[in-house]
């Protein structure tokens, strides 16, 4: 047992490490970080979804943003889509699950807003077609992804991909990576 301990950290450790030495990631988190401050900061709402264990992602993004990261400060607009199970439930039984997101979407989204779906593939459907429609809602569109992006890194306009086979690696750096966006936006509007 202690050695899967310790390889289980050393895993998590190994892909943190890759994410220090990519560029392109390190720039569009930075990038991203900046218009996650500048849409609170104009009074717009971050939107956002995922499935399984993505979904408490979404659950605990909007809970450091509306409540607070670090810092004592107002609180800031987060919807979370997976989080209404009537809306969820009766779009799913009306429209079918791959537009539980999209039709939560059409009616959240707004110009000057952010939406941020999370998918460890890259490829969940349901998310997918939230971006699509986030973006024809004039949403800035956001993917937190794992693998190599799935077809959501295509559509979005800000891929953050973990390029890691391993779900729960993936998660525990979408993790590290929404507490970095929480405290940049503190830093930058608290």
């Amino acid at each position: 047992m202690r050695k899967l301990i310790v390889n289980r950290i050393q895993d998590s450790i190994d892909v943190k490490k890759g994410l220090l030495n990519n560029e392109q990631l390190l720039n569009t988190v930075e990038k991203l970080a900046e218009v996650i401050a500048e849409c609170l900061k104009s009074g717009h709402k971050l939107v956002i979804c995922g499935n399984g264990g993505s979904a408490s992602d979404a659950l605990h993004f909007a809970g450091e943003i509306v409540g607070r990261f670090q810092k004592e400060r107002d609180a800031w607009p987060a919807v979370v889509l997976n989080a209404d199970v009537a809306a969820l439930t009766a779009i799913a039984n009306d429209y079918g699950y791959d537009n539980v997101f999209a039709r939560q979407a059409q009616g959240h989204c707004n110009p000057g807003d952010v939406f941020i779906g999370i998918s460890t593939s890259g490829n969940s459907e349901n998310v997918y077609r939230a971006a699509i429609i986030a973006q024809k809602k004039g949403a800035r569109t956001v993917g937190l992804l794992g693998k190599d992006g799935g077809k959501i890194a295509k559509q979005v306009d800000y891929p953050i991909i973990i390029p890691c086979m391993t779900t729960a690696k993936v998660q525990e750096c979408h993790i590290l990576l929404i507490h970095i966006m929480c405290e940049i936006a503190e830093e930058k509007l608290g």
